[in-house]
């Protein structure tokens, strides 16, 4: 049975509740619409027949190189970058925690002594005082308090997006920085073989010039196309040199040895395939692009910013307290009698600040509006880049395919012109184009598979890369 007396008591102490949960001033968020069309204009059919299920593999499902999954985990363990992204994240849910604690008093203890001449007498008098103290708390009628935390939190999960965001980028860099590695071995393998073809060619040229079959003019051709052969060698290893860098650094430490080794005779075309990824509806990259929710997450901390600047025209109301014991000797702090307590409240009301407080809404206002701008070209930029790749997939396989076959075209032109030189009906001009026309045709179909197999990369990334599921934080 509940008591009446109680009541009074209960009313009272829900009432101081719901006075120290205070208002908010932070207008109500509405997410702006997406200005991107409905769907991808260079969808292909196979893709537009999968738009209702978008979802991304993880990058360990993705990505079916052992090889390549071990520089991946290597890379998320010690890549700078991603560790400061990571550094940046703890330091946003502190200062998301001080702005929590900002809502609570600071209890502290506090000592003072004084020594002063008495009213009157004219007596130096002794004061002595020892207890709790709460010091100058801002009780959030209005508030202020719950806005600024309120923006506090949107920024720790901005940061914690910001930190999804680089973790994908870092998994697409390294996948692409591994099939460089994989073409550059691919190139170089074919740049030794064309510069052991062709000094082949110097040498039974010469041996034809000795004989008077063949004529000085054939001679130095064979030998010009050779030294052109020896220097693309010379570049080819420089690149490599290169990219095995680039890929080093986000690795943040040298490729392990058995990487390095098992790259040796390495080719494109036998890399594990990646599994084809439907795209899905532009409005599914609102919720798997961590890019789009970092922007969307600052959006939400500008518009609580103007809940802050709004509360500021509003009086500011302080506690002050202490309770303990107070004496005028040092031997009686702790005698009965000596115990009591303190209690000042203070109230601010704005009149007159220059105008400060209304350039800072407005100044909160223009931070929304420019984050409301930010968020929409975060959609615009991931549509583009989706577009993008999906414009590639429709094209670069059919690219390849006929580089291909003019490569196979090329190798039989250069054995038919080989073939015409040798029986006196073809000029060794003829040999030498169709030499040069192969090793270019081949350098193509290499080239067109990288950027092939890229563009898968791209598109994973794209769509949202298997990005962690939306950063969760409780408000309270």
């Amino acid at each position: 049975m509940i008591d009446p007396r109680s009541t009074p008591l209960a009313l009272t102490a829900a009432a101081a509740a719901l006075l120290l949960a205070g208002c908010s001033f932070i207008p109500t968020y509405e997410r702006p619409a997406a200005p991107v069309p409905a769907t991808y204009a260079a969808a292909s059919s196979a893709t537009g027949a999968a738009q209702v299920t978008a979802d991304t593999a993880p990058w360990q499902d993705y990505f079916a190189d052992p090889r390549l999954r071990q520089l991946i985990e290597t890379a998320l363990t010690n890549n700078r970058d991603l560790h400061v992204a990571m550094l940046n994240v703890e330091q946003a849910r502190a200062t998301y925690q001080v702005r929590r604690a900002d809502q609570y008093p600071g209890v502290g203890l506090a000592a003072n002594a004084s020594r002063a001449p008495a009213s009157g007498s004219g007596n130096l008098t002794n004061s002595f005082s020892v207890g709790l103290a709460v010091s100058a708390w801002e009780i959030d009628f209005f508030g202020r308090l719950a806005s600024l935390k309120e923006q506090a939190l949107a920024q720790y999960l901005a940061t914690e997006e910001g930190r999804n965001a680089a973790q994908v980028t870092l998994v697409a860099a390294v996948a692409n920085g591994w099939l460089a590695l994989l073409a550059d071995e691919e190139l170089l393998d074919l740049s030794r073989q064309t510069l052991a073809s062709r000094e082949e060619s110097v040498r039974l040229t010469k041996m034809r010039l000795d004989a008077g079959v063949a004529s000085e003019l054939d001679f130095r051709q064979a030998e010009s196309l050779t030294q052109a052969a020896r220097a693309t060698l010379a570049q080819q290893q420089r690149q490599r040199a290169l990219d095995e860098n680039a890929l080093a650094l986000l690795l943040g430490q040298a490729l392990p040895g058995e990487v390095t080794a098992s790259l040796a005779g390495s080719r494109l075309v036998n890399a594990p395939a990646m599994a084809p990824l439907p795209a899905g509806l532009p409005s599914e990259l609102l919720i798997r692009r961590p890019d789009i929710r970092q922007a969307e997450q600052q959006l939400i901390g500008a518009n609580a910013n103007i809940g802050a600047a709004r509360a500021a025209f509003f009086p500011r109301i302080s506690l002050t307290a202490q309770a303990g014991t107070a004496s005028g000797e040092l031997s009686g702090l702790f005698k009965n009698g000596s115990w009591g307590f303190t209690i000042a409240p203070s109230l601010l009301l704005p009149i007159f600040d220059a105008g400060r407080n209304q350039a800072n809404l407005e100044s909160a206002q223009a931070s929304r509006s420019i984050a409301v701008a930010q968020y929409e070209k975060a959609i615009q930029t991931a549509f583009r880049e989706v577009s993008d790749a999906l414009a590639g997939q429709a094209t670069l396989g059919e690219q390849s395919l006929a580089l291909q076959r003019q490569a196979e075209a090329e190798s039989a032109r250069l054995q038919l012109a080989d073939l015409r030189y040798r029986n006196g009906v073809a000029s060794y001009l003829d040999l030498l184009d169709a030499q040069r026309s192969l090793f270019t045709a081949q350098q193509a179909v290499v080239q067109v598979r990288l950027a092939q197999l890229q563009n898968q990369v791209a598109l994973y990334k794209a769509l949202g890369g298997g990005a962690p599921a939306p950063a969760q934080a409780s408000s309270s």
